[in-house]
């Protein structure tokens, strides 16, 4: 009988290989691109993707695009360089900042989180991130947000959101992911390249992305793979490893924010067994035989895996029409 942690073991140069084919024939031979642009995030996953597009087309056909703003960790920047150079690119920074402040980015937040905390004034030295609670396996209860915000003395107070202010703060940081994604391809159409998506199985089926924002690409090499079979990759690459080693961050709050408090509240390790053993129909006493969680609390990471799921469908499906619409009569 296979086990959990088997299932997640990749082959990795049998993987990378067939990455490697796969984006080579869909860019060159289905898009007719010449090559691809990735965005550096300073992340394992888009250091592990630009390692993949170096090997599928040499680093004198791969652009790998730096696009921080003025909330982005200086370190994501510093990473990105280095994840570039470390794959014999140079890479190209563009401050996305003017930008946002133009779509009204910074001030539409700033103004719902004031809302919620009147004396909050990013301009003062104050920070903010959202978070989700952390005992998912604890507690059966549906998710709800809470903000966060870090006083210029180092303070911390938190209170939950109202939906109201929490759908503007959304909205407002999205713009984000959305400049990005413009960037990425006025670079590709520029040059006649493919936008190579960073995405990931966990981010992707559970709806941790912006809609046409950072789900824009033309390909997508690892949205088939989960988080801990992208660092077995990340591994066999030689990805540097100070970004291997990097807690995966969120990026887009200016208090600092791991994937796991914003979003995914359990750790990859544990989430990606779990995920695993629901796909392939294991029962709940052989997960909690092999992971030593209580069957209960694997019925919770599995309830919050299908919530995301259904709530996040609409975020992986095409733009809708009038016959899609009637086809559901």
């Amino acid at each position: 009988m296979i086990s959990l942690a088997g299932a997640l073991q990749l082959n990795v140069e049998q993987e990378t290989n067939r990455i490697v084919t796969a984006m080579q024939r869909a860019v060159r031979e289905h898009m007719h691109k010449r090559g691809a642009v990735v965005g550096v995030s300073g992340g394992v996953d888009s250091a592990t993707v630009l390692a993949l597009c170096v090997k599928a087309f040499g680093p004198d056909k791969v652009i790998a695009l730096i696009l921080p703003e003025i909330d982005s960790d200086p370190d994501s920047e510093r990473l990105g360089v280095l994840a570039a150079e470390a794959c014999g690119v140079s890479p190209i920074v563009e401050h996305l900042t003017a930008a946002l402040e133009g779509f009204g980015c910074y001030r539409r937040r700033d103004e719902a989180i004031r809302q919620v905390f009147p004396e909050y004034e990013a301009a003062a030295g104050y920070k903010a991130k959202i978070m989700l609670p952390q005992n998912v396996l604890e507690e059966g209860a549906l998710n709800f947000f809470s903000l966060c915000i870090v006083t210029p003395e180092g303070e911390m107070k938190t209170k939950r959101l109202a939906l109201a202010q929490y759908l503007q703060i959304v909205a407002a940081s999205n713009f984000k992911q959305r400049a990005r994604m413009s960037m990425l391809y006025y670079y590709a159409e520029a040059n006649n390249y493919a936008v190579i998506g960073t995405p990931n199985k966990n981010e992707h089926e559970q709806g941790f992305f912006v809609r046409h924002g950072d789900s824009g690409a033309d390909f997508r090499p690892i949205v088939h793979l989960l988080k801990t079979q992208v660092y077995q990759l990340a591994n066999y690459l030689k990805v540097p490893r100070e970004i291997i080693d990097r807690p995966p961050t969120t990026d887009t709050y200016s208090a600092h924010s791991t994937q796991q408090e914003f979003f995914f509240r359990l750790p990859f390790e544990t989430m990606d067994l779990l995920w695993q053993a629901q796909e392939m129909g294991f029962s709940h006493e052989q997960v909690s035989s092999e992971t030593g969680l209580k069957t209960e609390q694997v019925q919770r990471a599995f309830d919050d895996f299908d919530r995301k799921r259904k709530t996040t469908e609409h975020l992986r499906a095409p733009a809708l029409s009038v016959p899609d619409v009637e086809a559901w009569d």
